[in-house]
């Protein structure tokens, strides 16, 4: 299990920095394949949880609205599906984990700059 882990590990290409936060908003650019077409979907939100990002396992939380209805996604840090992250609006906050915006849509909507 271990040298699975090491072989996973030594074949992903770590990136040197991270360029967004914890708090701040912002759209990711993913590609997605759908049937034999590879198409970009972009998944704008807020960053709630970033998660070891300095390991080749590490993940980032973003929570977005999509018609009405609050969407978690979890993106893997150094995956290569990833083409893109823009940066939106930075956020000032206080904490690692935002889990307290899940009960608090006004809090969102007011750091996505809605």
């Amino acid at each position: 299990m271990k040298e699975e882990i090491l072989k996973f590990e030594e074949g992903i290409e770590l990136k040197k920095e991270i360029p967004f936060k914890v708090g701040d908003t912002i759209r990711v650019w993913q590609k997605v394949k759908e049937k034999e077409k590879i198409k970009i979907h972009p998944f704008l939100g807020v960053v709630i949880a970033l998660k070891s990002p300095k390991k080749a396992t590490g993940t980032f939380t973003v929570r977005g609205e999509i018609e009405n209805v609050g969407v978690e996604r979890i993106f893997p840090v150094h995956s290569p599906t990833i083409t893109k992250i823009e940066i939106l609006k930075r956020g000032k906050v206080r904490r690692k984990k935002l889990y307290y915006l899940r009960r608090h849509k006004k809090k969102i909507k007011r750091r996505e700059g809605e």
